[in-house]
């Protein structure tokens, strides 16, 4: 599991800065484990990245080093980065329409946006995480592995309905389906869909939420698998997929009074009064 999710219990949950200070000062000063498990990647990972193999290997040194120190990842998954985390994400690419654009709600160390990112270059991917030490590593991965494709983005999933709209929406390790939907479906453009990555607790989520997920403006969802024959064990996701107005009425609301105070500044800023007080184009 990412230690996202325990850090912040979801996205955009309130931290104390300080104590946040004072874990990552610990986490540097950790002792970073051996690279060993990295000498020879798995040889579905050259599948799956193809030209990218070399950023991905990169992109998973750094998570077993900075990642590790920064408390990002614990110690414990660096024997098991490729295929618990790094090559379990990046096998969403197979759900992911021809240049698409991407949300990753409480992206942590990355995943999966970044595999994401990097098996699937024609995806624009953004990065949303609240947290400045997750942001600050994510930058510095981007700038490195030289991800044109990646925007990070600093924020609250709910501060950022209106002001974003994607076709797709991923999440790992941050919430219960129930809430997770409840930032990510407002994210979305009609018609797109939100793909969770949930493990074996898949399907008793999906059966807990089905209720609050029609209410978000979901018209159809299922549990499925994706990387058979690529991967020992496939990831299992649940697929969400919104109608006209992904995440109900009150995201509908959100979306709209946005918009009428985008259309007021632009009025304010972009003309002038002329006779009779009628605004007039400059």
């Amino acid at each position: 599991m990412d230690t996202e999710s325990a850090a912040t219990g979801r996205p955009g949950a309130d931290v104390n800065p300080d104590a946040e200070g004072r874990s990552a000062e610990a986490a540097e000063t950790a002792e970073t484990p051996e690279l060993d498990v990295l000498a020879e990647a798995p040889a579905a990972a050259r599948e799956v990245f193809g030209d990218r193999f070399d950023a991905a290997v990169r992109y998973t040194e750094l998570l077993a080093t900075a990642g590790v120190r920064r408390g990002l990842i614990g110690p414990r998954e660096v024997p098991r980065l490729w295929d618990r985390h790094v090559l379990n994400c990046a096998v969403l690419a197979e759900l992911l329409p021809s240049g698409s654009t991407l949300c990753d709600v409480g992206s942590g160390a990355g995943l999966p946006g970044i595999p994401v990112a990097l098996a699937r270059p024609d995806v624009s991917v953004t990065l949303l995480e609240p947290l400045l030490r997750r942001t600050t590593f994510l930058e510095e991965v981007v700038r490195e592995l030289a991800l044109e494709n990646v925007t990070v983005l600093r924020g609250r999933a709910e501060e950022m309905v209106g002001k974003l709209a994607v076709d797709v929406v991923t999440a790992r390790a941050v919430a219960p389906l129930d809430r997770l939907a409840g930032w990510g479906m407002p994210l979305l453009r009609p018609h797109g869909q939100m793909l969770a990555l949930k493990g074996d607790s898949a399907e008793q989520e999906l059966a807990d939420s089905r209720a609050g997920l029609a209410k978000l403006g979901a018209v159809e969802w299922t549990v499925i698998s994706v990387g058979e024959g690529t991967l020992e064990t496939s990831t299992r996701v649940v697929q969400v997929k919104a109608g006209e107005s992904p995440g109900g009425v009150k995201a509908a609301t959100r979306r709209a009074k946005v918009a009428r105070a985008g259309r007021n500044a632009g009025a304010k800023n972009g003309g002038t009064t002329g006779r009779g007080g009628r605004r007039r184009a400059r």
